[in-house]
């Protein structure tokens, strides 16, 4: 009797690594992948049928989607909804674990991409996930496990790991220049000569587009993108002055402010 297609995708999970496809066009409303990526990888920018849960298990990943960029650390995970074109860059070497979630899969889960804290509790429910088969029965002990997902996914803690970017092109080539060399000076007199209005005008400009000043955005930009660096191992030092802090710790303090333990803590802890 020839195989059918959910009979097909459950030899191959048994057989080989299942792929992103797999997981996309698999009969069932919730699948999961486990990926492995090197330091220094560019994921290109692609979309899928499905909304994702992308979750690292070592390494840090920055998710470049249409309206910003996320920093995902270890105990942390990006949600990003389905039919979004997304890339991703890797820092130190990402064990990559992500749910794929249908859109009937249930009503309540996130319209826009966010980042939440990643339980220990969910995190092995996320790698249980990985190895139960794509099309797995209703009612039986993998189905509960995935749907157990959805129900921690709605419960996490949402985190502000979001590098916001403007909409005005004028504003965009400014942040995009602090992002491009974040240790270089920055000041609001400089960078409003770039864009040929004065300082006052783009300090308004930081608020009207995104709802902060510009040293709190500064700050905060520079903090989130030291991440990939710790991750690929350098020091808590060079982090600091490659990403214009004055002192290691004046960055520790930003640090701890924004994550809530400090980075020696973090690079201790994996992240998590």
């Amino acid at each position: 009797m020839p195989f059918s297609r959910e009979n097909d995708i459950h030899r191959r999970d048994m057989d080989n690594p299942r792929s992103h496809d797999d997981c996309d066009a698999a009969p069932t409303p919730i699948t999961a992948l486990a990926s492995e990526h090197p330091h220094g990888e560019h994921i290109a920018a692609h979309r899928h049928a499905r909304a994702q849960l992308i979750h690292t298990l070592s390494g840090v990943m920055t998710v470049n989607g249409e309206d910003g960029s996320w920093i995902v650390p270890p105990g942390r995970a990006v949600w990003m909804p389905a039919g979004q074109d997304h890339a991703i860059r890797i820092a130190g070497d990402v064990s990559m674990r992500t749910v794929f979630v249908r859109e009937d899969a249930r009503a309540a889960l996130p319209r826009g991409c966010e980042v939440i804290a990643v339980s220990p509790f969910l995190r092995e429910a996320i790698v249980a996930a990985t190895r139960i088969p794509l099309d797995y029965a209703p009612g039986g002990r993998d189905e509960r496990v995935m749907q157990l997902i959805l129900d921690e996914i709605e419960a996490a803690p949402r985190l502000d790991l979001h590098i916001h970017l403007p909409r005005d092109p004028r504003l965009m080539r400014v942040c995009e220049r602090i992002i491009a060399d974040p240790a270089a000076p920055a000041s609001l007199e400089e960078l409003a000569q770039v864009i040929h209005v004065s300082a006052r005008t783009l300090a308004r400009m930081f608020h009207r587009e995104l709802g902060t000043s510009f040293g709190d955005w500064l700050r905060r930009t520079r903090l989130l993108l030291s991440l990939p660096r710790l991750a690929a191992g350098a020091s808590v030092l060079e982090v600091a002055l490659e990403h214009g802090y004055e002192s290691p710790s004046a960055f520790a303090a930003m640090f701890r402010r924004t994550l809530g333990f400090s980075p020696t803590a973090y690079l201790q802890r994996g992240g998590d």
